[in-house]
């Protein structure tokens, strides 16, 4: 037996969606599990990487990102999700929204603390969870419209609950929480005194009149929230790993202290085109 390898791994393989993508290779299937988008990269995207390569934006970053890309964020979290974010403290650019969920959970939870996670869950969510040594407690979402039962939520708790897990729209659900049934989460958030973590990357995707509403917009949540997005199915760019986090101050600085260890920055030229595309 080797005797080498990390305890924390224990249980966990690959992703799924990997796994998933190989079986498919193999047969020459069509592939459903990746969200790979079948749309171009808009023109003004590539146009500012390119830009950025030729202008000799090649070499590291802050480790939170691009001054430029941070200040363009912030200007659409107010305008767009109703988040007021200090490009210079709240923002860290990371490598994509899974990267970012990661120094998040690294930055701020400890071993053992339980996380609430609502199922069906994107499968990188878990996982992370579990190799920081957190303990998912799973709460389902139910019927064909995933409705949060607040009674399941709170047979979940314990005294180990620490914070817990929002993905909406939801991946691979679909589901959308609405303001009420965000409300009523922020209540018990706050009441309990939770971390809350909400990854928003499909915030575009919308459909029937939904509404995209991020919890940190909610009154007394943006001191406790991380936000997590990032703009790799916007404009088509999965490959470019571009992802944020916002928070408040003191945790992103804790944040960005974890991203640099992992990842050092994102790729430059790659935040300068995200950035040039916001202007477009």
């Amino acid at each position: 037996m080797n005797r080498f390898g990390n305890h924390r791994l224990t249980g966990l393989g690959q992703s799924e969606i990997r796994a998933m993508i190989t079986a498919c290779t193999r047969v020459k299937g069509i592939n459903l599990a990746q969200g790979v988008c079948d749309t171009e990269v808009p023109e003004p995207v590539i146009r500012g990487a390119k830009e950025a390569m030729d202008k000799g934006i090649n070499s590291y970053t802050r480790c939170d990102g691009l001054a430029n890309l941070r200040q363009a964020l912030a200007y659409k979290l107010a305008r767009e999700n109703h988040i007021k974010a200090d490009p210079e403290t709240d923002i860290t650019v990371s490598n994509g929204a899974t990267g970012a969920f990661q120094c998040a959970c690294m930055a701020l939870l400890n071993p053992g603390d339980e996380v609430i996670l609502f199922e069906p869950y994107y499968g990188y969510h878990i996982s992370t969870l579990l190799a920081m040594e957190a303990v998912p407690r799973l709460v389902p979402l139910r019927g064909q419209n995933w409705e949060l039962r607040m009674d399941d939520l709170v047979q979940a708790l314990t005294d180990q609950t620490r914070a817990i897990v929002i993905n909406t729209p939801g991946n691979p659900s679909g589901k959308v929480f609405t303001k009420q049934g965000l409300e009523s989460i922020a209540a018990l958030a706050q009441q309990q005194d939770w971390l809350v973590f909400t990854d928003e990357m499909y915030e575009y995707f919308l459909y029937d009149q939904q509404e995209h509403v991020s919890i940190a917009s909610l009154v007394g949540m943006a001191d406790r929230t991380i936000t997590i997005s990032g703009y790799s199915k916007t404009f088509s760019i999965t490959g470019w790993r571009i992802g944020h986090s916002v928070a408040p101050a003191p945790y992103a600085e804790l944040i960005g202290a974890v991203n640099d260890l992992l990842y050092v920055c994102a790729p430059a030229p790659l935040q300068y085109g995200v950035a040039v595309a916001f202007k477009n």
